[in-house]
């Protein structure tokens, strides 16, 4: 109803005022963060052990809290799962956002508490719907649905009330009901297990709803939208919601994905904001349209640190904070939660775009990486799956690298491997279909976007001839113990190089 809309859309951009107070003060909201995290987190377990009664400026807290990592927490976040209380945070702790593994764990589960949900993630949620508003006065957004393509959650492993799962299931059950009522599928279907029955539900059920914004992760909107369009048999998905005007994004990069969706959706009026939300919690938002930049969020319960990259390998690395960072620099993320994450290294790097007001992009993983699906894969995976493959199938692997290779129509994307033997497997089919099991073996992410080839197809394997990459390395002048082949890239342009090389070599 355009009153119902009128009035939403007013009080969404009510908050437009505290964003800009923030804007304006950034430094001083994040020191009076950090005391409000530090008087609640010396009620916990953790705060006694590291005196947080004796902290009274950044100093004291750096002396008393080394960074950290999952490794370094993860005997404390097991006791929170066994059933133990007030351990990182001084409320109760029931939901544990699982999302893909460390270097010896398939999966991780990242703590999220009441005040996390309310002040960080849910927040953010509706700071996007303010912002948005505010930068589309004539929006109709809340003349329809919204849809949210998220994942699930169950019962934990121990006998307890607490539960792990998809960030994104935890908050779809956690929504109050003002927003249950503008959202869709039902709750029962947005939180199936079983991916292809999830996608195909959703299609069927959301088909004749006005829906007018989806949010979701690219890759698996397309596997969604792409299904709508069969059972409809329509051309594009503007004939199926002619309303459809914004697109919420997040979790890997959109551009591979933006001719896809405008291909998609011929709207005009069609917009695209990218979010910055992960398990550990809700840091940007693009505040303005057209942009490729988000506003970094100060205001939800997160005090920030910056590592610079050329310092993460040191044993005491430098560590800044907001007002220290510099523009155009790469700086790894160190957060402090009310979710009770403490001087905790997200794995994330980001650049600073600007200062007053403090605008990034995110620029990878503080480690190789493939992240184009949602899948996370770090070279740990990778290094561990060859080894295990190489072993099973009877060959020795000499050197190799991955890349992605995007989604083409109705084609799930897919993982290309250039791997030169030094010992051949004897079925190279076999050796691929090794490498798919052990990789779905130790990382979640990865298994679950392999889900019926929903996704992520089989990995493709390119066998290379001895010694292209040596040469590679060699025409590059990269040869030397301190020069790798790098083995994980968020980006084609390392196997392209490759591949170029050896087309140029057969050709002589």
């Amino acid at each position: 109803m355009p009153i119902v809309n009128s009035i939403v859309s007013w009080v969404m951009k009510q908050r437009i005022h505290q964003i800009e107070l923030f804007i304006k003060y950034p430094c001083e909201v994040q020191d009076d963060w950090l005391k409000k995290l530090i008087e609640s987190g010396r009620f916990s377990e953790w705060g006694r052990v590291h005196d947080y009664a004796g902290i009274s400026n950044i100093s004291d807290y750096r002396n008393r809290v080394p960074i950290q990592d999952y490794e370094s927490l993860k005997p404390w976040i097991n006791r929170l799962r066994a059933g133990e209380q007030r351990l990182l945070w001084n409320t109760e702790t029931k939901w544990f956002a699982k999302s893909s593994g460390t270097t010896s764990d398939k999966s991780k589960f990242i703590p999220v508490t009441e005040e996390s949900l309310e002040e960080c993630h849910f927040k953010g949620g509706k700071d996007l719907l303010s912002i948005y508003c505010n930068n589309h006065p004539d929006t109709g957004l809340f003349n329809g649905k919204l849809l949210s393509l998220g994942g699930s959650h169950e019962a934990g492993s121990y006998d307890n009330d607490t539960f792990y799962g998809d960030l994104s299931a935890i908050l779809i059950q956690n929504l109050p009901l003002w927003v249950q009522l503008f959202r869709t599928p039902d709750i029962s279907i947005a939180l199936m297990g079983e991916w292809e029955s999830k996608i195909e539900q959703i299609a069927l059920t959301t088909i004749n709803e006005d829906v007018t914004n989806i949010s979701g992760v690219p890759s698996w909107t397309l596997v969604l939208l792409n299904r709508i369009l069969e059972i409809t048999g329509k051309n594009n998905i503007s004939e199926v919601w002619p309303n459809l005007e914004l697109f919420a994004h997040g979790a890997v990069s959109f551009d591979p994905y933006r001719k896809q969706f405008n291909d998609l959706i011929p709207n005009p009026r069609m917009n695209y904001y990218e979010t910055y939300n992960a398990s550990e919690g809700f840091f940007g938002i693009q505040d303005r349209h057209g942009s490729d930049e988000m506003l970094l969020m100060l205001d939800y319960g997160i005090f920030y640190e910056f590592i610079p990259m050329e310092e993460i390998e040191s044993e005491n690395p430098k560590v800044l904070t907001l007002q220290e960072v510099e523009t155009g620099r790469n700086y790894a993320v160190v957060i402090s939660t009310n979710g009770g994450l403490w001087r905790y290294k997200i794995g994330d790097t980001i650049t600073f775009t600007s200062k007053f007001p403090f605008r990034i992009r995110i620029t990878g993983r503080t480690a190789h990486f493939i992240n184009a699906f949602g899948e996370e894969l770090i070279v740990d995976n990778a290094e561990k799956a060859i080894s295990a493959a190489a072993l099973r199938t009877s060959c020795v692997v000499k050197d190799y690298t991955a890349c992605p290779v995007y989604h083409s129509g109705k084609i799930s994307g897919a993982h290309e491997w250039l791997i030169e033997f030094e010992s051949p497997p004897e079925s190279l089919d076999l050796f691929v279909s090794v490498l798919d099991e052990e990789l779905k073996m130790r990382n979640s992410d990865y298994e679950a976007k392999r889900h019926k080839n929903m996704v992520l197809g089989m990995p493709i394997v390119r066998s290379l001839g001895s010694g292209t990459f040596y040469a590679w390395m060699k025409s590059r002048e990269k040869l030397g113990g301190q020069h790798k082949v790098p083995r994980l890239s968020n980006n084609r342009a390392i196997v392209e190089s490759i591949l170029s090389s050896v087309n140029q070599f057969q050709s002589i």
